[in-house]
């Protein structure tokens, strides 16, 4: 029987964090069928939303794009086109074990209505201020709580799980790049990204946290890059106790670990990890490690990431031939810096256009996804269980654990100029701060620097 979620079922569900596009809601109540998972809900921006109708909710170019997944292209909204993407394009290629596309579920505009208040209190000012509830949209996206191990499988009380933005974990090659942009293959985009965000006032201070370190298959250079984190979890790193946040932003980003902080989530790793005061946090940094390298997860991952072959550099001219429209880099270029390389991107045939671009949106979502992985602990004696098992050496522990993606959105193909111009201003505040020989920002303290925690 098909259910609809009405006005009396709002106050089940609890806030748990939102992205651009979505808010996320968890699940309080007792009903079978959402124990253990998540309502994924559309947002509309406040400065006016139209809703998309007709026989497919895609553009006639993003329908050339995505021809060869039919689904998607007969979708007929936005959202439904976004999950039949999530199970038809990034399952098959991150692993169909490690993602789950979700389950459309009715909802009333009144069950809208009334969650948008409820949450109203607890959602980042700013997140409020650009977007509100959709409630045109009919329907929610029920997806697994990842942050939760299921019940009936484990009858275990304990489930703490770490919530990672690992970002772009490679330096591009494209020959693509312009010459004054070469600075792209040497330092990585989350770098000189943090410079912008600083410059615009984004974020307080510069994470020292390097995704070549998190890919690098290195135990040590894995350990560093998620220290990194927990000093500066902007909106990259997160920690669930049994689905309720300890560490981490709710809708938006927490800039910087204090020492208050750091001591409650000590305090709150009592329950998980068996250790003495002050060495709780340590530990925990390396079980995470120990998972992250053994799930294989960032592999999987780097090798969708690089699907971006040609950068966006090389990317954007292969889009203005599917839109049919002229090249705006090629005319800002000018004659005498307009190279062959780039004319001849305006020669090939449109299938390979198609794919360039295909391919790039493909790899713009493997970079802007965030991994989540549980850990529940094992105690001696305990039967056989269907998760993969890491031992914490340092404590003697072992735990069960499951990882899987998130956050797997669909890029908008009428994105690529966005794209474009946020690389150009990006590269360009970078390289204006090392001109300059500025360094314009209070360096984040570093995971030792908490001296008497750790």
């Amino acid at each position: 029987m098909e259910m609809i979620l009405e006005q009396k079922d709002a106050g089940d569900w609890i806030y748990r964090g939102e992205g651009a596009a979505n808010l996320v809601l968890a699940y309080t109540g007792s009903f079978p069928t959402f124990v253990g998972k998540v309502l994924r809900i559309q947002k509309a921006p406040r400065n006016g939303f139209k809703c998309e109708n007709g026989p497919s909710a895609l553009t006639i170019h993003e329908c050339l794009l995505w021809k060869d997944t039919k689904d998607l292209v007969s979708a007929p909204t936005r959202e439904i086109a976004e999950q039949l993407y999530v199970r038809h394009v990034m399952s098959p290629l991150l692993g169909s074990e490690y993602v789950d596309a979700g389950i459309r579920v009715l909802v009333s505009r009144e069950f809208l209505g009334s969650v948008e208040n409820n949450v109203l209190c607890q959602r980042p000012a700013w997140r409020v201020d650009a977007a509100k509830v959709n409630t045109l949209c009919d329907f929610a996206l029920l997806i697994s709580d990842h942050s939760v191990f299921p019940r009936g499988i484990l009858n275990r009380e304990i489930c703490i799980s770490v919530e990672i933005k690992p970002k772009c974990g490679f330096l591009p090659l494209s020959s693509f790049i312009a010459e004054g942009n070469a600075i792209k293959r040497k330092i990585t985009r989350f770098r000189m990204h943090q410079s912008l965000k600083l410059h615009q006032g984004e974020i307080s201070e510069i994470s020292e946290y390097d995704p070549l370190d998190m890919f690098s298959g290195s135990k040590d250079r894995v350990h560093k890059a998620i220290k990194a984190l927990f000093v500066t979890p902007q909106n990259n790193f997160r920690v669930f106790l049994n689905g309720s946040l300890i560490f981490g932003g709710l809708g938006g980003g927490a800039d910087s670990t204090s020492c208050m902080i750091g001591e409650a989530f000590e305090d709150a790793l009592k329950c998980v990890i068996r250790a003495d005061d002050g060495l709780r946090t340590t530990n925990f940094v390396e079980l995470v490690a120990e998972a992250v390298l053994k799930s294989g997860l960032l592999d999987r991952l780097l090798e969708v990431q690089k699907l971006d072959v040609f950068d966006i550099e090389g990317a954007i001219h292969a889009y203005y031939d599917i839109v049919s429209q002229p090249c705006m880099v090629c005319r800002d270029l000018g004659e005498e810096k307009l190279s062959d390389k780039y004319t001849s991107l305006h020669s090939v045939p449109l299938d390979e256009s198609l794919k360039i671009v295909r391919d790039y949106l493909i790899a713009a979502t493997a970079k802007d996804l965030s991994m989540m992985i549980g850990f529940t602990p094992r105690e001696d004696g305990d039967p056989g269980s269907p998760y993969s098992v890491v031992l914490l050496e340092s404590t003697g522990q072992s735990f069960d654990y499951k990882a899987s993606f998130i956050d797997l959105d669909m890029k908008p193909l009428k994105k690529m100029k966005h794209y474009y111009e946020l690389d150009q201003q990006i590269v360009s505040c970078y390289t204006q701060m090392l001109d300059t020989e500025y360094q314009p920002h209070k360096k984040a303290a570093s995971f030792e620097d908490y001296g008497t925690i750790y």
